[in-house]
């Protein structure tokens, strides 16, 4: 991550759904994206993910979505950095 935000211009974002598959990695992944310095994080959220057509197995349910924002928000804060959900 540092390497590639010190060759790009651009923004750095960490899609940990795709990036693990697993929604049991998700969160951790998450937040070590923002740790390591992601200017942003891609999420797969979806009421039932046991019945999704696709991406089921790496998708959070909206609870657990909100779960993790509020802990990006207290990782971003402690890095004296804010964190915002598009």
């Amino acid at each position: 991550m540092p390497l590639v935000k010190e060759l790009s211009h651009l923004p750095v974002i960490v899609d940990p759904s795709h990036g693990t598959g697993r929604r049991s990695l998700v969160t951790a992944m998450a937040l070590a994206g923002i740790a390591a310095g992601a200017h942003g994080l891609m999420v797969e959220v979806h009421a039932q993910p046991e019945v999704a057509l696709s991406d089921g197995a790496q998708s959070l349910t909206p609870e657990a979505f909100a779960h993790l924002v509020r802990q990006v928000d207290a990782v971003a804060a402690a890095l004296g950095r804010t964190a915002g959900v598009a």
